[in-house]
């Protein structure tokens, strides 16, 4: 046998393994093709308003900014029973808040979810949050093709705004829910 009628056929089975193995891949990707092709929101000064024993609700807040234009479809939390995206605003001289469905982000401007504006409410607390501690949360997004993308954070729990968010803490009236 001469030395290439003997490499040949190696050759040709190292190509196999690795078409084999870009095929596997590639099979795999889908779940992660998705998530990389949803661009990653930049989620700063991220906090969770600490809460007392028997207060059933409260608030986190942090600033967002999309790259690309994106919404804010969902909040989650182990923290809390329910977790939503809400909206406090000022109708005529009463102070009102409610859910919404999707909280949009342009493109490369950030959005502060703060007291007294948007912000994700925690309501069923299943314990206390404690200053000091952290809770999870995961943010759900939406391109604007629909690819849903997810972010974890750790918030703090802290009882006055990290950083130079906006204004101080205040007391929150979420006796409605």
């Amino acid at each position: 046998m001469t030395f290439q009628r003997l490499v040949t056929p190696i050759c040709i089975a190292v190509a196999l393994l690795a078409g084999a193995a870009q095929a596997q891949t590639a099979a795999t990707a889908p779940a992660t093709a998705a998530t990389a092709t949803a661009a990653q929101v930049v989620v700063e000064d991220a906090w969770a308003r600490a809460s007392v024993p028997g207060q059933k609700a409260t608030g986190a807040f942090m600033r967002l900014t999309a790259p690309e234009a994106m919404r804010l479809v969902r909040a989650q939390s182990p923290a809390a029973g329910v977790t939503e995206v809400h909206e406090m605003k000022m109708d005529g001289d009463v102070m009102k808040m409610r859910a919404v469905p999707a909280l949009d982000l342009p493109a490369g401007k950030a959005v502060d979810l703060k007291p007294g504006g948007y912000h994700v409410m925690l309501m069923d607390l299943k314990a206390p949050l404690a200053k000091g501690s952290t809770i999870p949360m995961t943010l759900f997004f939406q391109n604007a093709q629909g690819v849903e993308s997810q972010q974890v954070l750790e918030l703090p729990v802290t009882i006055k705004t990290p950083g130079n968010m906006g204004a101080p803490a205040m007391p929150m009236q979420h006796n409605k829910h």
